[in-house]
């Protein structure tokens, strides 16, 4: 897989810029504020049809403008296709729009059919709190990989969402005797359906990455939890008093957890698992976010036989001599754009393509 050409219109800071990416390494450098993160945030849209960072889609669009434009010309082993989404405020010239608009080739698709044309892995330095944030950052780290290859997932996990909430919403009119219990049929249906999907897909996501870990050398001591929350009838039927007090759904998917804990030593022989979100140290954390990326890579070609990019924003401010050469490694023989607002960062990379910005 291979970006060509980037051309971004009113995104961001960016009123209309073009750029051209090299096969290999390309390493955009700059100073504070000239762009560089958005340029990646540009990618992965791109890539996954959302940003990773806007909590408002709106937010990517220029600053005075209506609407905002990525587009994209992507080589793989087929030939070339051009992808571009675009991003609105809800409204252009008085008129209510759809907030994103996917488009393969001219021919607009849904994002759920739009996703997988051009895998992307990001790590950032804000990824590294994954472990130790709340149990929401660590399920949008499967959900995200499991978009890019899997329609079905994608398809089960929106199902499940709007079964969900209109289960929430039905608890709680039940709580407020406006509703019977037997409203609650319908939707348990579809969420014990549409859930048991997400925990497998998640269950083998989870199974490749442990194995991975399992034959390397550097991660071997590393292992995933996987904490999940199984619904099923007998499950919500456990549940439903404590349910209908609260007015929302305490079982499935939504609830899942994982932890990566690290095999220890005790006693010279004696071994113990530590959970590295609550007991690890700074640098064990750096590892074993590292090591979920390079989970995430390997399954992305596996599953796809293309190879994802790469985009690395100023990580290796982070990490330390060891991990800096894993990554290094990694990167070889794929297309990669990283960041870096230092400039001896660059005798890092050897001969790259190299973009400044500002």
């Amino acid at each position: 897989m291979n970006l060509k050409q980037l051309k971004l219109i009113d995104f961001r800071n960016y009123k209309n810029k073009e750029f051209d990416f090299s096969k290999g390494i390309n390493v955009v450098w700059g100073g504070n504020a000239t762009g560089k993160t958005n340029l990646l945030e540009a990618i992965y849209l791109l890539g996954l049809g959302e940003s990773f960072r806007a909590r408002k889609i709106d937010e990517m669009v220029r600053f005075g403008n209506e609407w905002g434009r990525v587009s994209g010309l992507v080589e793989d082993g087929n030939g070339e296709k051009k992808l571009e989404v675009m991003v609105t405020n809800g409204e252009v010239s008085g008129k209510r729009v759809a907030k994103r608009k996917y488009v393969v080739d001219e021919a607009s698709k849904r994002r759920k059919d739009y996703m997988g044309n051009l895998p992307v892995v990001l790590f950032r330095p804000e990824d590294l709190d994954i472990l130790s944030s709340s149990p929401d950052k660590r399920r949008n780290f499967l959900d995200q990989v499991l978009f890019q290859v899997d329609v079905e997932y994608v398809s089960s996990f929106g199902v499940y969402n709007q079964a969900l909430k209109r289960r929430n919403r039905i608890l709680d009119a039940v709580r407020e005797g406006v509703a019977t219990k037997h409203s609650l049929t319908f939707w348990n249906g579809l969420l014990i359906k549409h859930g048991q999907v997400l925990t497998e897909k998640r269950s083998e996501l989870v199974g490749f990455i442990n194995h991975l870990w399992g034959r390397s050398d550097l991660f071997i001591n590393l292992s995933i939890e996987y904490d999940k929350s199984v619904i099923s009838e007998r499950r919500l039927e456990q549940y439903k008093n404590e349910e209908l007090a609260v007015g929302y759904t305490l079982v499935g998917p939504h609830k899942d957890d994982l932890t990566v804990e690290m095999m220890m030593k005790q006693n010279g022989k004696d071994e113990k698992k530590r959970d590295l979100g609550r007991y690890g140290s700074r640098g064990e954390q750096r590892m074993a976010i590292l090591a979920l990326k390079m989970g995430e890579i390997y399954y992305l070609e596996e599953q796809l036989s293309e190879k994802p990019i790469l985009l690395l924003d100023d990580i290796f401010s982070e990490l330390d001599e060891g991990h800096e050469a894993e990554v290094l490694r990694v990167m070889e023989g794929r297309q990669v754009v990283v960041t870096t607002a230092d400039e001896k960062n660059l005798e890092l990379f050897g001969k790259v393509k190299k973009i400044k910005l500002g």
